[in-house]
């Protein structure tokens, strides 16, 4: 499941993480993924790999289905 811009923003929101903790953590630019938040363009698989995979680390959880969603698994302690 690919993740979309409104699910990254929601899950920052949660982590309370900037895009520039976002792009440490994920290893995208914060242009990259100011970009896709923005739905001015769509990342390759992989950077969306790598974004989802950085914030699924800090605790969050993707949902799927006629509504997709993010939820909090878990509070992380510190920020990546």
């Amino acid at each position: 499941m690919a993740i979309s811009s409104a699910q990254c923003r929601g899950a920052r929101g949660m982590l309370n993480w900037t895009r520039a903790d976002l792009a440490e953590a994920s290893g995208v630019s914060p242009r990259a993924l100011a970009d896709f938040e923005a739905d001015n363009r769509h990342p390759i698989r992989s950077t969306l790999a790598a974004i989802q995979r950085a914030l699924e680390d800090a605790g969050i959880e993707f949902t799927n289905g006629d509504q997709p969603g993010v939820r909090l698994r878990r509070i992380r302690s510190q920020k990546r």
